[in-house]
């Protein structure tokens, strides 16, 4: 067991029936709180990409923290994916569908050269289409995508298929 895996199965919060009954939810902010479970987990997040990436995205909002840890730990920059609406200038925008009907996903077009390659870095895997989204958000803006890292996958949901052919890293699976 690595380090980051420890500190997430001691920190991690598992809450039943939330948001709603049947839904078991895992609260991963107490791990965001302690100081040495953030750093392990930021520097488990890019570990396996050493040499492979040249920046570090993160989706908004959560994939912030950890995309910022594991740049700031790498020596890396940062790239926000920002929810549609809270960047000045240009942009290019990604929709994409959610259970309940519709969100979109944006970066500025002129933030990185062109064939930067980013990691993108996220907090769960589910269904996989706010990742789906922010990869093809990345394709189009014409840097190369050098693989997603989350903290959480959860199985049977169909993320990891949605992804393909890219490259998952993911630190723990429920």
């Amino acid at each position: 067991m690595t380090d980051a895996t420890a500190h997430l199965d001691a920190l991690t919060r598992v809450i039943p029936d939330f948001p709603e009954p049947g839904i078991l939810f895992r609260d991963l902010t107490p791990v965001f709180a302690d100081a040495a479970a953030l750093a392990s987990i930021a520097d488990a997040l890019v570990a396996p990409f050493a040499g492979a990436y040249d920046v570090v995205a993160g989706v908004e909002a959560r994939g912030f923290a950890l995309a910022a840890a594991s740049a700031a730990r790498s020596g890396h920059g940062l790239l926000l994916v920002r929810k549609a609406g809270k960047l000045p200038g240009a942009t290019l925008t990604e929709s994409y569908a959610l259970e309940y009907g519709e969100a979109a996903l944006q970066v500025h077009v002129d933030q990185l050269p062109a064939g930067t390659r980013v990691l993108l870095v996220d907090d769960v895997l589910a269904t996989g289409g706010t990742l789906a989204a922010s990869h093809r958000l990345i394709e189009r803006a014409g840097w190369a995508l050098a693989g997603t890292a989350v903290v959480l996958e959860l199985d049977g949901l169909g993320g990891r298929e949605r992804l393909a052919p890219h490259e998952v890293l993911a630190l723990q699976r429920a």
